[in-house]
């Protein structure tokens, strides 16, 4: 058999299911849109012969114009839907699609989800036929809304939502899509002013009675980093689900819970669990692969144990490739992901603006199940990373080129030739006046682009994976040179060897950028420089070394004493404080590199974890001592209160008003006493008696004030004792397992190299590649174990238990997510091994960079 890959493998897949992509309009959602960007599979859908590719929560009647191999004269049949989504969640969407084409007879749904993690999942409405449920419950639906278009006005049209089961009345905000485009009032004098529906007008009953509906799991749809490594789509209801509840081991509800060894109860997994343990299973056999699970971690455990009982022996005697496959908890190894390491990517990963969130499945599901046991859902950042080509552009340049394409724009929409063009637009009102709006100008000419690990057969970012800084900024260079040569353009400078500057990276993809088509043959690895000069741009390169540094600090200060490490966070606190004032009183950008009140944070929750680490205490008590752990404390609670207006925190929600009103008092009696001080000076001639009558009144004004700030104060107080708290839990994982405090004291000697640190998975793989057996780490036996174990063991033919090193195919999970620098190093261990022949796949539930992680345990998806 050939080697594992990924993108080729979800490029296959979609060739699978060819038959049922020709002709047909393709809506796809914000996490298979993630997904299909990364594996740059666009071209391919075309090739298949889609009529065009459109967004499911953006559905719109005109997606019909968009129709790349048909005309008019042949008006669509079918619609294809790819969802990352419970099909109750994207049902609303699926239903606007229908009505919005009127010709479509058959409609095919593809979605993540298996049929019993639709019956598993705890807020849906479906039972264990999940599929063949929904497609009854579509059908009628959709029946209803013909029925609803029969009985209103031919020419225009209000949908009306009627899923019972599935939407609510007060979430239908498209009742004013029409089911057809009408191009002007009179349809019989142009060809370009009538209903494209017209036939379908005369044959309405025929239309409700011939829709039909199919379903089927489609378990390709995630995001390949690369040939050997891939995350989920941030957006789907996979990474979106909780994977712990909220109970004193919990961290977050995107994290798994802290390992302590105690089962969890069936009815208490969380949902995130389940869809994972589903989705690994499915993954597995449209690989062919016949997995030997692994697992460390409490929650790894669970997932592995699902999946054991998921198997059959039907998967026996199938013709399929063995493989290991480990799944361990994020929480197991905090630091890594926190950690800013030597990863180009990951520095460029951290630095790119993104894509907002789709809000509307959490609202409406928010809407729709108001029940007591509905679980929260994370809101991970999305993976659409945005990267503007106006960058590259002179200012002259980009005003042309918006100009143009809002010209070509306005011909597309108001006909097929912008010589032909027909004033009498209807269906399009105010769109010549938003044409020339600044806003749509801004708009379009904001060009931008998102990252693609498979873009015209070269893997990109594969091969950055395993660079650093200067190695990644080297190989873009090479790249850039590659590419000017094959467009024939010459280089304005002479480029030093070894050497590649951001200044030299710009002006070669201003080169490349200067003609259309040499932009769009070159768009990948144009995207990528782009990228690179960002994240080298400052703030975003002060920022990075900065916390590189100050890591550095805690990593060394670690291994003396406790109190040199609490006095090295004080420090960064009160600088970050000081910071945060002179930034506000001078708004100088000098500073902006620098880091927050946030990035401490994130540097205490570091810290907090080497303390545990090197000094191992009750589980009750922190690492520090009480003195220095007050002295924390108050410097927490004084930098939230100096400037309150900076801090935007979980843990602090409910306070928001109260600490910008005393941050607005603050900086008013600041104002008030810089402009008091002139007239004091002056009045020296004024007696004692006179200069001070009102001293009485001032101090009754400022104990009413101390007094009035003295609840926020306690408030705030409390606030930061629970963190702390949160921060205790952090540095005393290792005490609450002792199997896996053991394992991961035994995986030191794997260290390599004793001046950077390695992270859990590159140590984890050297000593079970070495066959070293590894504390903590358990076995879940398959089907066949099962087997030998209950029926042949009693002949003597019992099976012993596998090494995970033994397999040629080895698939390593993070439940929880991973980070660009663990992809980096795990391949590292494979290549030091004894085993450098082995197929590594590394997957996570996200792709996590330092920030991630802070919103994970601190921000919006914590449950601090």
């Amino acid at each position: 058999m050939g080697s594992v890959d990924l993108i080729a493998a979800c490029l296959d897949s979609i060739r699978q299911i060819g038959d049922e992509i020709k002709d047909s309009i393709l809506y796809i959602d914000a996490g298979t849109l993630e997904a299909f960007q990364f594996i740059g599979v666009f071209p391919l859908l075309l090739e298949l012969g889609a009529r065009a590719v459109c967004s499911l929560e953006n559905a719109s009647p005109l997606d019909a114009a968009a129709d790349w191999h048909s005309s008019f004269l042949h008006p669509a049949k079918k619609i294809v839907v790819f969802t990352s989504h419970l099909l109750s969640d994207a049902h609303r969407y699926i239903l606007r699609c229908l009505g919005n084409h009127g010709t479509v007879s058959h409609c095919t749904v593809f979605t993540a989800v298996s049929e019993i993690g639709h019956s598993a999942y705890v807020d849906s409405p479906l039972g264990p036929d999940a599929f063949q449920e929904y497609e009854t419950l579509l059908i009628q639906d959709h029946e209803e809304l013909f029925k609803k278009y029969e009985k209103s006005d031919k020419n225009k049209v209000n949908i009306q939502d009627t899923g019972s089961d599935f939407t609510s009345d007060t979430d239908n905000k498209y009742s004013k899509l029409g089911s057809g485009v009408h191009f002007g009032p009179n349809s019989e004098t142009s060809p370009t002013e009538r209903n494209l529906f017209d036939d379908d007008i005369g044959n309405r009953e025929e239309r409700g009675r011939r829709l039909s509906v199919t379903v089927h799991h489609y378990p390709m749809i995630f995001s390949p980093i690369s040939s050997r490594a891939f995350v989920l789509p941030s957006e789907g209801i996979i990474a979106g689900s909780c994977l712990s509840n909220h109970h004193e081991d919990s961290l977050g509800p995107g994290l798994p819970s802290v390992s302590t060894g105690k089962p969890i109860d069936s009815d208490e997994v969380p949902p995130g669990v389940t869809l994972t343990a589903q989705f690994l299973y499915h993954l597995a056999n449209k690989m062919d692969l016949k997995l030997d699970i692994f697992s460390y971690g409490d929650t790894s455990k669970v997932i592995g144990k699902l999946m054991m009982d998921m198997s059959s022996l039907y998967d026996v005697g199938r013709n399929k490739r063995s493989a290991g496959l480990l799944i361990v908890d994020r929480t197991v190894d905090l630091l890594t992901p926190c950690f800013h390491g030597d990863s180009f990517l990951d520095r460029m990963l951290s630095s790119l603006p993104r894509k907002e969130r789709m809000s509307s499945y959490s609202a409406a599901k928010n809407l729709q199940t108001p029940r007591k046991h509905s679980q929260a859902t994370v809101k991970r950042s999305p993976l659409d990373f945005k990267i503007s080509f106006e960058t590259v552009l002179s200012k002259e340049e980009s005003k042309s080129r918006t100009s143009i394409l809002s010209e070509n724009i306005m011909s597309f929409v108001s006909g097929w030739d912008s010589v032909e063009v027909d004033h009498g637009v209807s269906w399009l009102p105010e769109c010549a006046d938003k044409a020339d709006d600044d806003k749509l100008g801004s708009q379009v000419g904001a060009l931008s682009g998102s990252f693609l690990s498979n873009y015209a057969g070269v893997r990109y970012l594969e091969a950055l994976l395993d660079r650093g800084e200067k190695d990644g900024l080297m190989l873009i260079k090479k790249w850039l040179v590659e590419a000017l040569q094959r467009e024939k353009l010459p280089l304005t400078s002479k480029s030093r060897q070894g050497v590649a500057s951001v200044s030299e990276i710009h002006s070669m993809v201003r080169i490349l950028s200067r003609d259309q088509l040499s932009l769009l043959r070159n768009r990948g690895v144009i995207q990528l420089a782009v990228a690179a000069e960002m994240s080298l741009q400052e703030p975003q390169r002060s920022r990075w070394d900065a916390f590189t540094s100050a890591e550095r600090v805690l990593s060394v200060t670690s291994a003396e004493t406790t109190q040199s490490l609490a006095s090295e966070l004080r420090d960064f606190i009160n600088t970050s404080t000081s910071l945060e004032s002179h930034k506000q009183a001078n708004t100088m950008e000098s500073s902006q590199g620098l880091l927050s009140f946030q990035d401490v944070l994130l540097l205490t929750i570091i810290g907090y974890i080497l303390a545990g680490e090197n000094f191992p205490t009750s589980i009750a008590g922190g690492p520090f001592s009480w003195e220095d752990e007050r002295s924390l404390k108050d410097v927490v609670v004084d930098s939230i209160l100096e400037r309150p207006s900076s801090v935007k925190l979980r843990f602090l929600e409910g306070l928001d008003n109260e600490l910008e009103a005393k941050a607005r008092s603050t900086d008013g009696e600041g104002k008030n006493k810089d402009s008091s001080e002139p007239a004091s000076t002056i009045d020296d001639f004024d007696d004692d008696e006179w200069g001070n009558w009102d001293d009485n009144d001032n101090t009754e004004l400022q104990k009413e004030e101390v007094y009035g700030d003295m609840p926020l104060k306690l408030e705030v107080r409390d606030r930061v004792d629970q963190l702390f708290k949160y921060f205790h839990k952090l540095s005393s994982m290792r005490l609450r397992n002792q199997a896996l405090g053991e394992g991961l004291a035994a995986l030191s000697r794997f260290e390599t190299d004793s001046y950077s640190r390695k992270g859990l998975l590159y140590k984890l793989l050297l000593a079970l590649l070495s066959r070293y057996d590894v504390p903590g780490l358990e076995y879940h036996s398959s089907a066949v174990g099962r087997l030998f174990k209950s029926g042949l063991g009693r002949f003597g033919l019992g099976q012993s238990k596998p090494s995970f090193g033994d397999q040629n195919v080895l698939i390593v999970f993070v439940v929880g997510g991973i980070n660009s620098l663990e992809v980096r190093e795990v391949m590292k261990a494979i290549s030091e091994s004894s085993r450098p022949d082995v197929e590594l796949i590394l997957g996570g539930t996200s792709l996590l960079t330092p920030d991630d992680m802070f919103e994970l345990m601190l921000g919006s998806s914590s449950f601090t």
